[in-house]
């Protein structure tokens, strides 16, 4: 009887004790602090498109793609893109000088991780273009005589940019639309970013 008793003193001791055990929490892991993710290392696709319209057409879409590594302590790696031509333009003077202007884009980025799984991208973007021209008469004298010419003087249009959006893996947006005052012509410009795994 005693022994029985002892038992089942036991069993409902260890019932009572079962519940607490479960309900222990397990020790949390410790999360990373701001300036662990913030200077966390991770590569970046990053892909810019300029798009751009006259009214509801589509004219043209310029989509420029490079990688990018995020800032870390130790550095701050910067991805660069020049792609472009060298334009004729006429300076004028005496002997009818000519000289070279660069039409294209320029593309400075880096970026840095904000939060887990998003990122700060930092974007200069410069792109220039020809557009129509204009006829430039030109006076030209080699061996006395002088005769008039002309030279078609390019006109150049620009769109400048400076920009920080904070993108997810795999996220498009669309960061910025201007219009050209002269032309009307509208500028999209849409940034995507994918996580190299």
């Amino acid at each position: 009887m005693k022994r029985r008793w002892l038992l089942c003193a036991l069993v409902l001791l260890l019932a009572a004790c079962v519940p607490n055990l479960s309900a222990q929490e397990k020790p949390k892991a410790q999360e990373p602090n701001a300036d662990e993710i913030r200077f966390s290392l991770a590569s970046l696709k990053v892909q810019v498109v300029f798009t751009e319209y006259e009214g509801d057409k589509k004219l043209k879409s310029l989509p420029y793609s490079f990688l990018v590594s995020t800032r870390t302590r130790d550095s701050k790696p910067e991805a660069k893109i020049r792609v472009g031509n060298r334009v004729p333009v006429y300076t004028g003077g005496e002997h009818g000088s000519m000289t070279y202007m660069d039409v294209g884009t320029n593309i400075d980025s880096w970026a840095e991780c904000v939060a887990p799984g998003q990122y700060r991208v930092f974007l200069y973007l410069e792109r220039s273009w020809v557009e129509g021209n204009v006829s430039v008469p030109v006076e030209r004298t080699a061996t006395g005589d002088s005769h008039a010419s002309q030279f078609a003087q390019p006109i150049i249009r620009q769109y400048k940019a400076e920009l920080t959006p904070i993108l997810r893996d795999g996220q498009s947006l669309e960061t910025s639309l201007a219009t050209d005052p002269l032309s009307g012509r509208i500028v999209k410009l849409e940034v995507s970013i994918s996580v190299l795994k």
